[in-house]
């Protein structure tokens, strides 16, 4: 797919929570090989952003469109069929199964084995340590390892959009930088990642384009590395004076 081709659009997004306001008219896109990252405080909406483009939740208002198709309200095992796939925060990995298993379920939508085997292997050098790791159940892993098992576990289901909720949650400093590494390494492979991130520098280091969401709304927009240097979003998100 070429570059600069839209692959998601999200319009005029309204979610609500009860009585509760979540989403209030957000608009953004993603573009074919691209970061893009949604950065924000807790509680901003960034997590029901994605998951509502994934099909967990429903939005009252607005739409969503991936490639150049209706996808509001679909559900969310068809949504990853049509190749948008999330890495939830908090890893959500399958303890009681090996990183092996892991990844066979992470492509359970496909039939085709001969590129399973290639995925796998391409997968195996992108995170050596889990080949190191294949009959190890996945509650055992270090923090690390299990986000890779994560990202990797997504992988398998040959994602067109890749979204990341809040991949360096809980890392050591030294893995956050490793888990970024890996980011940057899967978008020169040709991966599109949609990526939110509390850790607003490491994600606007590496994004392409960048949204900051406040209280369920768009308040800044812009080339990653042209917020970065934004005085608001420094010292509302880097800590700067």
């Amino acid at each position: 797919m070429k570059e600069n081709t839209t692959i998601l659009r999200v319009e005029n997004l309204h979610v609500f929570y009860g009585g509760i306001h979540a989403l209030k008219g957000i608009s953004l896109e993603v573009q074919a090989g691209k970061i893009v990252a949604l950065i924000g405080a807790n509680g901003a909406g960034k997590s029901t952003a994605l998951r509502t483009i994934s099909g967990l939740v429903r939005p009252r208002e607005g739409m969503v469109r991936f490639l150049d198709q209706d996808i509001t309200g679909e559900a969310s095992h068809r949504v990853v069929e049509l190749g948008v796939v999330m890495v939830p925060e908090g890893r959500k990995i399958f303890p009681n199964l090996t990183v092996m298993e892991n990844l066979f379920l992470g492509g359970y939508t496909r039939r085709d084995l001969e590129g399973i085997k290639k995925d796998l292997e391409w997968i195996f050098t992108l995170f050596p340590r889990l080949q190191e790791r294949t009959w190890q159940k996945g509650g055992t892993l270090s923090g690390g390892e299990q986000q890779m098992l994560a990202v990797a576990r997504a992988l398998m289901s040959r994602p067109r959009l890749l979204m990341m909720d809040e991949p360096s949650l809980g890392l050591a400093p030294l893995l956050v930088r490793e888990i970024f590494h890996i980011i940057e390494a899967l978008n020169q492979q040709g991966v599109t990642i949609l990526l939110i991130e509390q850790n607003a520098k490491a994600a606007l280091e590496v994004a392409h384009y960048g949204y900051v969401l406040e209280t369920g709304k768009i308040a800044l927009q812009g080339e990653g590395k042209q917020l970065l240097s934004d005085e608001r979003v420094r010292k509302a998100y880097l800590g700067e004076d």
